[in-house]
């Protein structure tokens, strides 16, 4: 198990980076939050998850330990996956997960990309007992330029959308709706308002 990787960053992109540790490069995937830590040529440290499956290996990579925990809590719930966990990371922190699961609020659940109303019922059911603790572990988040800037936000969206499950058409006009309304927006936080535009309509 990869628990964690420390070298320098070689390369950030939408949905993910890479960081060299004595001379291999790691790939990882990681939520917007996460990326908008990293600079390409520093050196940084992340907690990550290696999900292994019949055919693949998969890291994900998080800035601080309780992004990490609620990744693997949120997949004890039946028919939730990794893919599915990380979407609902890049939408929501852990403290407002935590929040909105234990308030059985499920509208707030629904704003996650591919959680419908019988998902977010089973979260609430599920986790209900499971993660109140996350409640006092806000992590704390700083802007960086690490990710390309509004320039070239557009397509790298629309394309982290379409990879959530959106439909082109869909994931194009939430892009440009957001970037309408708040130009300035980096990568980073376009893909979250976007998120958070399309989970409203959902």
């Amino acid at each position: 198990m990869i628990a964690s990787l420390r070298g320098t960053v070689l390369s950030v992109e939408l949905g993910g980076a890479v960081i060299e540790c004595a001379g291999v490069g790691y790939f990882f995937h990681a939520t917007p939050a996460t990326l908008g830590l990293l600079r390409r040529g520093e050196e940084a440290t992340v907690m990550t998850t290696l999900s292994v499956k019949d055919d693949s290996m998969v890291l994900y990579g998080f800035a601080d330990a309780a992004s990490k925990e609620m990744f693997g809590v949120l997949q004890g719930v039946s028919g939730l996956g990794p893919r599915l966990a990380l979407a609902a990371e890049s939408v929501l922190n852990p403290v407002e997960l935590s929040q909105a699961i234990t308030a059985g609020d499920t509208k707030q659940l629904q704003r996650i990309p591919g959680v419908g109303k019988r998902m977010a019922e089973r979260m609430v059911l599920e986790l209900k007992d499971k993660v109140s603790h996350f409640a006092g572990e806000a992590p704390v988040v700083e802007s960086s330029t690490a990710i390309d800037a509004p320039t070239t936000a557009h397509p790298q969206v629309v394309e982290a959308l379409m990879g959530l499950g959106f439909p082109e058409k869909q994931a194009q006009s939430a892009v440009e709706q957001v970037l309408a309304e708040q130009p300035d927006l980096d990568t980073a936080q376009a893909l979250r308002a976007a998120l958070a535009g399309l989970g409203r309509k959902g």
